[in-house]
């Protein structure tokens, strides 16, 4: 009879009755084992040659701008790793960036 009552309506939901405690627990430590299993297949991902190459770059005209570069030189180069920012991204994001918005 109750259940013919909860069919009748369309987005109608059946009472559950409680849990245990221990059956939560469980369900919940189950869950997380999945969790970091599946983070530790997708693992992390080595990065391009390119980014090492401008990381160690950026670290060798530091060097050199502390020890006492011009002023020119250091906006010169300072532009020319601007420029050259594009090519440290995925092709996905300058793509997007170039679309304008459709509304």
């Amino acid at each position: 009879m109750g259940v013919s009552r909860v069919t009748s309506k369309a987005y109608a939901y059946a009472k559950m009755k409680s849990e245990d405690e221990e059956e939560v627990k469980h369900r919940r430590a189950q869950f997380l084992i999945y969790k970091s299993l599946q983070r530790a297949d997708v693992g992390r991902r080595r990065p391009s040659w390119l980014r090492v190459k401008m990381f160690k770059l950026k670290i060798k005209i530091g060097r050199r701008l502390k020890k006492g570069f011009s002023l020119f030189s250091a906006k010169h180069i300072a532009c020319l790793i601007k420029s050259c920012k594009h090519l440290l991204h995925g092709q996905n994001e300058a793509v997007n960036g170039n679309l304008h918005p459709i509304f």
